[in-house]
């Protein structure tokens, strides 16, 4: 019963910028962490960003500098500001929200359905 929705994604020119948006909703009590994660074309998902509750955050060697991963957990949102994009950033961006459902101590890791990020050369 928590579902969790991108925005944001497109196409976008070598060293444009693009911003992510991911909203958690539902049954949640509460939002542990939250994190950004790509797969490219014939590539394994792999992490991007992650940013625990208490803002500390976490980056793949490959976006440090260029990506600055925020949440306002008043609105269980977590925003993924890229910038310096470049060809090979080209991939689906899904979010994950670690989410403790109402009503349970049941923590469960809900995925969203992913948004294409698109960078030409």
């Amino acid at each position: 019963q928590v579902q969790v929705v991108e925005s944001g994604g497109g196409l976008v020119q070598a060293g444009g910028s693009l911003r992510l948006s991911c909203e958690a909703s539902g049954s949640i009590f509460s939002i542990n962490t939250m994190g950004w994660y790509r797969q490219a074309s014939g590539k394994q998902r792999e992490l991007v960003a992650v940013v625990t509750r208490g803002d500390s955050t976490n980056y793949a060697d490959s976006v440090k500098g260029r990506f600055t991963i925020s949440r306002d957990n008043a609105k269980n949102t977590v925003y993924l500001q890229m910038n310096s994009l470049k060809p090979e950033d080209t991939a689906v961006y899904y979010c994950n929200a670690d989410t403790v459902v109402l009503g349970t101590l049941r923590s469960v890791k809900v995925w969203g359905q992913g948004t294409l990020v698109t960078v030409s050369s």
